[in-house]
């Protein structure tokens, strides 16, 4: 799929239209994600932050109320539902982008897109019991994801045969189960779960070979802003993987990456500038 071939997204009623890389800026209400933990738990400094995002540039909003970090503990649904819950009432009414969230639990999806959310963002691939019917019930775009294991346990030893194959071959099954449980097609997006159950050299060899996910021919959404991939490469904390963020978005984008899912909105919309303009030049002229 080319990205001429321009995929909509239709995120509650918002068109999201993936003609070039779009931006879905990373807020996490929850007081313990590996990067932003406990920054942004009120409305009110959600909010500021969700708009700070959208006015750099951010296309769409990622909210999640439940930490999938390395070695997390999973919350109850009544808990993720008591952080998000106002948050997300705040956002759906006073921006005017789309709002993902990123939970796995249908108890979740379901008041999520009651609330005005605009997509749901399942690092599970909808895999947890009720989630296929409520995801399908919603109506809304899903992103299934790739994670060998959970994250309480996900990078004790993981082991692929060939990583690129191995997760296409996963997400391709996801696809099918999705659209035989009521999801269409167009409905649906691919995230090949960077550092969900991968080692270092996983993580770059899927990086190198992003290229093999565009047959699946629907759009795919990448996750790689402040990773511990960048981090243990270059020996930097979370808060100084700025460039190498920006190099690994750039490497995605290239390859066919539709959504880039960041922390650093600025940057990340200056190089998908770039990247669009070495697809279309010709687009620069008029």
């Amino acid at each position: 799929m080319a990205l001429a071939d321009a995929p909509v997204l239709d995120c509650g009623g918002r068109q999201l239209t993936l003609d070039r890389p779009r931006i879905m800026g990373v807020l996490n209400v929850t007081p313990d994600s590996f990067s932003d933990g406990g920054d942004f738990f009120s409305p009110q400094a959600a909010l500021e932050q969700a708009r700070r995002m959208v006015g750099q540039g951010a296309d769409i909003i990622d909210i999640g109320g439940e930490s999938t970090r390395p070695g997390a503990e999973a919350v109850p649904a009544a808990e993720e539902l008591r952080r998000i819950g106002p948050v997300l009432e705040v956002l759906c009414s006073e921006l005017d982008v789309p709002v993902s969230v990123d939970t796995s639990k249908p108890e979740v999806m379901t008041a999520a897109a009651k609330a005005g959310a605009g997509m749901i963002n399942d690092v599970f691939a909808l895999r947890a019991e009720g989630a296929l019917d409520a995801a399908a019930a919603t109506g809304l775009p899903v992103c299934v994801m790739h994670m060998q294991g959970v994250p309480r346990t996900m990078q004790r030893n993981p082991v692929y045969g060939d990583v690129v194959e191995d997760v296409y071959g996963f997400l391709a099954e996801r696809l099918g189960v999705c659209e035989r449980a009521g999801i269409g097609r167009e409905r649906l997006v691919v995230d090949p779960g960077f550092g969900f159950g991968k080692t270092l050299v996983h993580n770059y060899q899927l990086l190198g070979g992003l290229q093999r996910f565009q047959g699946l021919e629907v759009p795919m959404l990448v996750g790689l802003s402040r990773k511990s991939m960048l981090g243990t490469l270059l020996d930097r904390p979370a808060d100084q993987r700025l460039h190498a963020g920006t190099a690994a978005a750039t490497l995605a984008a290239w390859q066919g990456a539709r959504l880039i899912r960041v922390h650093d909105v600025v940057a990340t919309v200056d190089a998908m500038a770039v990247v669009a303009a070495a697809r279309d030049p010709e687009a620069l002229l008029g």
